[in-house]
């Protein structure tokens, strides 16, 4: 049974974007089923070890019996050390397949350190988006948020996705009355996320919207399979994934400041939707 690792880059801390924030994501994983009704999966979920040394599962990530490695960026800079980049990019050269996601601004910075989908991730404090017309501030909310920033609703809403170029697989939907992926949750202060330059092997696959400006933004950027690594998936915000997103009465961090919506609730087809694409994810990443 292919093993999926759910790990977070921060410590188990109560009051943060630990690991217990993606519960619903981890029942749904380990609910899904083979052809013949055998889990898919094994699932793991944890958070980091204390920062400041080496993390003893991702530094030897490479040498490990992970298959996919979903990692939630929750840090300010220093979530991973270079021997946790190293073991990362290790496993994916020998062809396990990565899901990366961080956040707006510089959260969730540290994995852009790393090449490859790590470089598919823009922050403010380093890798500048690649538009120049995107660089102003999303969401006059806080002040202190700057670019990239996109807003494409609430916290508890959802937002109206879009396939970009020819429909790749994690986009399916055969429930949907246009055969793709239509909804996922909404964020205030979603991230940036673009296709490597020179990467052939990566691509946009899918695009939202700022509910405030206009401006469209990509949500996700997938990468084939290729002699530098195994398949996977850079996607703008961690909050696509978090249990407060999915249900905002599974609560949030107390630095919460936003107050949250409740369109998810109000419709089903939305969050059924983001349970489609958590399925294609899992299954496109396992080959």
């Amino acid at each position: 049974m292919p093993k999926l690792l759910l790990q977070t880059t921060i410590e188990a801390e109560p009051d943060d974007w630990s690991i217990r924030r993606f519960s619903r994501l981890r029942a749904l994983l380990c609910g899904l089923r083979q052809g013949d009704g055998r889990p898919a999966f094994d699932v793991v979920a944890r958070d980091r070890t204390p920062r400041g040394r080496p993390d003893p599962v991702l530094s030897h990530l490479g040498e490990s019996d992970v298959d996919q490695l979903w990692l939630f960026a929750a840090d300010t800079g220093d979530g991973l050390t270079p021997e946790d980049c190293a073991g990362i990019e290790a496993f994916r050269r020998r062809g396990g397949a990565l899901m990366l996601t961080r956040d707006h601004m510089d959260l969730g910075f540290s994995p852009c350190a790393m090449g490859g989908v790590g470089a598919a991730h823009q922050a403010h404090a380093d890798l500048y988006e690649l538009k120049p017309t995107h660089h102003c501030v999303g969401y006059a909310g806080d002040p202190g948020v700057l670019w990239p920033n996109y807003h494409s609703g609430a916290n508890g809403d959802y937002q109206r996705v879009s396939a970009v170029g020819s429909i790749h697989p994690v986009m399916l939907d055969r429930h949907s009355p246009t055969g793709v992926i239509q909804y996922l949750p909404a964020h205030p202060h979603e991230g940036a996320v673009s296709a490597p330059p020179g990467d052939g092997s990566s691509r946009v696959v899918m695009q939202g919207m700022s509910s405030l400006t206009g401006q469209r933004f990509n949500l996700a950027v997938a990468f084939e399979r290729s002699a530098t690594g195994g398949r996977a998936i850079a996607q703008s915000s961690f909050h696509h994934f978090s249990d407060y997103n999915w249900d905002p009465a599974a609560g949030c961090p107390s630095f919460v400041r936003d107050l949250p919506g409740d369109g998810l609730a109000r419709f089903p087809e939305a969050m059924r939707a983001t349970r489609q694409y958590m399925r294609n994810l899992a299954f496109w990443l396992a080959g």
